[in-house]
């Protein structure tokens, strides 16, 4: 298979995939470009020890991971630096807004409050989460795109909904 058809076969999986980490349109697209870079730098070295949508799948997790953990240092060290411009006390640093296409207006607020909520989860419980629920993705094929247990996914996939539910009861203080 040429890279060619492993862009057009895999490139709405990838975005759509992205998109859930991140919520935002642009930056899943940068998400998507930097997974089919590494793709095409490393297609010689894809062992076909497991399907090659699951190998996307991995390499999209953790691209999708890594940008989010970027995004955070990057808006920490803005905080510490200054949270007001220099010549007025107009504030530097917005919050960052909820930009999901597939999400109809008046359900944004409730959507981007819930995706906070998702996205102060652990590393592994948002994508068993993401898996899951939103990817539709079957405990078995979780644990393979995981390297986990099929009982091991099961238990992230609880772990994640409680910690969720508690985060949300926190939040509207109940």
């Amino acid at each position: 298979m040429t890279f060619e058809e492993i862009y057009h076969a895999h490139k709405n999986l990838v975005f759509n995939l992205a998109l859930q980490y991140v919520q935002n349109y642009e930056d899943a697209e940068e998400i998507s470009q930097d997974v089919f870079v590494s793709i095409h730098q490393s297609i010689g070295s894809f062992n076909e020890n497991s399907k090659l949508s699951t190998w996307i799948y991995r390499i999209t997790i953790n691209k999708s991971l890594d940008f989010v953990k970027a995004k955070q240092r990057k808006k920490r060290f803005g905080f510490l630096t200054s949270l007001f411009y220099d010549d007025s006390n107009d504030v530097k640093h917005d919050a960052p807004h909820f930009d999901h296409p597939g999400v109809q207006l008046e359900d944004k607020e409730g959507l981007a409050n819930l995706f906070k909520h998702i996205n102060q989860l652990p590393d592994n419980q948002k994508t068993a989460l993401i898996l899951s629920k939103i990817e539709q993705k079957s405990q078995a094929e979780i644990a393979e795109l995981m390297n986990l247990s099929p009982k091991a996914v099961e238990s992230l996939v609880q772990r994640a909904k409680t910690n969720l539910s508690k985060k949300i009861n926190d939040s509207e203080g109940k």
